[in-house]
């Protein structure tokens, strides 16, 4: 991976208060369905055209007694165990998820429980697979705003096979389980640099699991035979989607720290498409070395995505103190986020 050697950029404007980095986890289930796998619940030809078009040869499932606050307390733990930070150290927990243990309370309270981290606030963010990305930002900032606040716990969180249809090819093809968690800390250097965040609402009702709000109880009739609420593709969007968007946003943000593309060593994309990352660096004229990507191996795990990649890359050497990273997702809604950020407390 090449490093730019140009001079620092311009620090994010603060009073000298920052969140930084400490560490990064993640959690993969130990049970593992490749293409072939699949090939057999769906009684149809799909590993060939998964390799070509999306990059996904394998994935993993939560176990029968799993739930999403499972995940994400491993991937906690192994966050807290790298940066030496006790669970009673947390002051808070965000966990991003759009497969919640319960549709209250919040899945981050069980999380709480479980680590034992009991002086921590809690919430969860749901923005669908920009979740992670959106808490991160939000988290960020709050940990610079207030002093109270000196460890923050952030996990990204899919539990998505308790709602897949093993009938359609069109779900049950990607979406896979997992967990990813960072911890921040207060630091006088800067790490959360910047954030942005967007949407396009008018897409809210294209990709999502509609059964069990206000809009649509959970009954016997919405579920339709279904046996159970599952995730959907109801309606298409357009499949240029997120190569039309990433780009100027992941600029708009570097152009906001006196950046270019070239000042950033690492780019994490939501990986459920590897041709789409393809055709996003092709767009900023970068090379596939400046990204990382696990869609391979791991399946599309939504919220987790993007800090499970973040922490793989991290474990195989990409990243050293300093560099500079662009986390950019997007998910069901259609939203989308980006941060920018500085590797290393």
């Amino acid at each position: 991976m090449s490093h730019s050697s140009t001079s620092q950029p311009p620090a994010a404007p603060g009073p000298g208060r920052y969140a930084a980095v400490l560490s990064t986890g993640r959690c993969v289930p130990e049970r593992m369905l490749t293409n072939a796998d699949v090939e057999l619940v769906l009684g149809a030809k799909v590993d060939e055209w998964l390799r070509a078009n999306v990059g996904i040869e394998r994935r993993h499932l939560m176990a029968e007694g799993q739930a999403t606050s499972d995940l994400a307390v491993a991937a906690a733990r192994q966050a807290l165990e790298r940066a030496k930070v006790r669970p009673d150290e947390l002051d808070l927990i965000v966990v991003a998820t759009d497969t919640p243990d319960y549709l209250s309370p919040a899945t981050a309270a069980v999380v709480q429980h479980k680590l034992g981290a009991a002086a921590a606030g809690v919430f969860d963010v749901n923005s669908a697979c920009a979740g992670f990305v959106s808490a991160l930002d939000a988290a960020g900032k709050m940990l610079v705003a207030d002093e109270a606040y000196r460890r923050v716990l952030v996990v990204g969180a899919y539990g998505m096979s308790r709602f897949i249809d093993w009938k359609d090819k069109h779900t049950c093809t990607l979406f896979a389980d997992g967990a990813g968690a960072v911890l921040l800390g207060a630091s006088d250097r800067p790490g959360l640099m910047f954030g942005k965040l967007t949407a396009s609402g008018e897409y809210h009702d294209a990709l999502g699991i509609y059964v069990g709000g206000t809009a649509r109880p959970a009954t016997p009739e919405t579920v339709q035979g279904q046996g159970k609420p599952s995730v959907r593709f109801v309606r298409k969007f357009p499949p240029t989607y997120n190569t039309d968007r990433w780009p100027p946003l992941v600029k708009s943000l570097l152009a906001r720290a006196g950046m270019t593309v070239s000042d950033v060593q690492l780019f994490v994309f939501t990986q459920l498409n590897l041709r789409t990352i393809e055709a996003t660096m092709g767009a900023l004229a970068l090379p596939m070395s400046r990204t990382h990507w696990t869609m391979d191996k791991w399946g599309y795990t939504g919220s987790a995505c993007i800090p499970m990649t973040l922490d793989d890359a991290a474990q195989a050497g990409k990243l050293r103190p300093g560099d500079h990273v662009i986390l950019c997702a997007t998910g069901g809604g259609l939203a989308t986020a980006a941060v920018l950020l500085r590797w290393g407390a």
